[in-house]
């Protein structure tokens, strides 16, 4: 079920302000072609760029090509009194750093605003990509990785670098992705606003369910899926509200975020926000079971014949599905060790589910506590669509592909 496709135009960034951000790498040089290509896409460009960046670009260049002066200096007399890295960060579409140097990358992730550049990003309310380039090394550093996953995190839109020759006279990967393909992801980034108007409801994480004061029954969902398919949605236009159980996540940009603990927890804070909410994921690994009487002490190591008595929780859901609306689109998920398919058909149908997201969990690698995840989308009328190995940002947007198609089909 493919969702309904922007409208192609000769100029499909006409009347967006993009901010081009160039900082120190040598492949500041193709901040030349990157404005050039964006402003024949029609963008209106203004290009900021550090003390570094302008050490292999010249100002003078990426002035004539964008028309408009090139901001370098938080502290500079303007022409017209405003707070500059606020009036443009507000008037801001989107903001692609490219090159973005590791330098770059580790003050963008720890919100250090040394230079105009990094002030804006912190100040933009719309969305962030980064294109790194650097020496292969530098790239592939647990540093770097590390901030580069933090900014995802937070849904940051990272473009990887390719491999190929580098300055440095090496074969590696970490050089600049192709002008061509950044202002492309910058057109595809800014037409995904397919569910502007829509409020979703996304749950996300495990939930702990105490058997005394300092223990709990709990799962290995690392909450990564649900926070994707949050994010995803805020920047594809949703109104989005996060009942996230405890997770090491930050909160994803641009949504509401409910913490819980319990699965008793995450059932009042969904039922709270389910009527007033159209579509409804629940991506979350709720408990099954949960202490009938979780003791009010300590239990002791002594007691070494420990019977637990459990009680099952409510199907969430299933609540859901039970009490939607006919305009209101429910999502469940089937984490499955074994007869996936089947076992999702009938959970599809047990949880009155529009679609169903069902994933082998026993792969290594893949599903919860994990970078990646591969599946099938089930639909009602016997539709599915699988879906190959690939990360968690990206199986949030094929998701989110076919609720979009599910809305625009009833539209019709």
């Amino acid at each position: 079920m493919s969702k309904p496709q922007p409208e192609q135009t000769a100029q499909p960034l006409a009347g967006r302000t993009i901010v081009l951000g160039v900082t120190g790498s040598i492949a500041a040089y193709k901040a030349a072609e990157i404005v050039r290509r964006l402003t024949e896409l029609g963008a209106d460009v203004h290009v900021t760029a550090t003390r570094g960046g302008l050490q292999f670009v010249t100002a003078v260049t990426l002035r004539t090509l964008s028309a408009n002066p090139v901001i370098t200096d938080m502290f500079e007399d303007p022409t017209e009194w405003d707070v500059k890295h606020l009036s443009l960060a507000q008037r801001a579409d989107a903001v692609l750093v490219a090159p973005a140097s590791a330098n770059a990358i580790a003050k963008l992730a720890h919100g250090i605003a040394d230079e105009f550049l990094y002030a804006l990003a912190l100040a933009a309310r719309g969305p962030l990509l980064l294109a790194p380039a650097m020496n292969t090394r530098m790239y592939e550093h647990p540093a770097t990785q590390a901030n580069l996953d933090l900014l995802r995190a937070r849904g940051v839109h990272v473009i990887d670098p390719e491999a190929g020759w580098l300055a440095c006279r090496e074969v590696g990967r970490g050089r600049l992705a192709d002008p061509e393909a950044l202002a492309a992801a910058v057109v595809e980034l800014l037409a995904k606003g397919d569910l502007t108007g829509l409020r979703l409801l996304v749950t996300a994480g495990p939930t702990r369910e105490p058997l005394d004061p300092v223990r709990f029954l709990s799962n290995r969902s690392s909450g990564k899926m649900g926070h994707a398919l949050a994010a995803a949605a805020a920047r594809r236009g949703a109104e989005v509200t996060l009942v996230s159980g405890p997770t090491a996540l930050p909160d994803p940009l641009g949504c509401q975020v409910v913490r819980v603990e319990t699965a008793q927890e995450m059932l009042r804070a969904v039922l709270a926000h389910f009527p007033a909410s159209d579509v409804v994921i629940g991506a979350a690994a709720p408990a099954d079971h949960t202490s009938a009487a979780p003791a009010k002490t300590k239990l002791r190591r002594a007691q070494t014949a420990l019977t637990v008595e459990l009680q099952p929780t409510t199907d969430i859901i299933a609540e859901c599905g039970r009490h939607k609306h006919p305009d209101q689109l429910v999502v469940a998920f089937a984490a499955e060790t074994q007869d996936l398919l089947a076992n999702a058909r009938k959970k599809l149908k047990a949880k009155r589910a529009d679609l169903i997201v069902a994933n082998d969990v026993s792969r290594p690698g893949m599903g919860m506590d994990a970078d990646r995840n591969a599946g099938w989308l089930l639909f009602p009328d016997g539709n599915q669509q699988e879906l190959p190995e690939m990360d968690k940002r990206t199986f949030a947007e094929k998701i989110l592909d076919a609720v979009a198609g599910l809305i625009a089909a009833r539209a019709h």
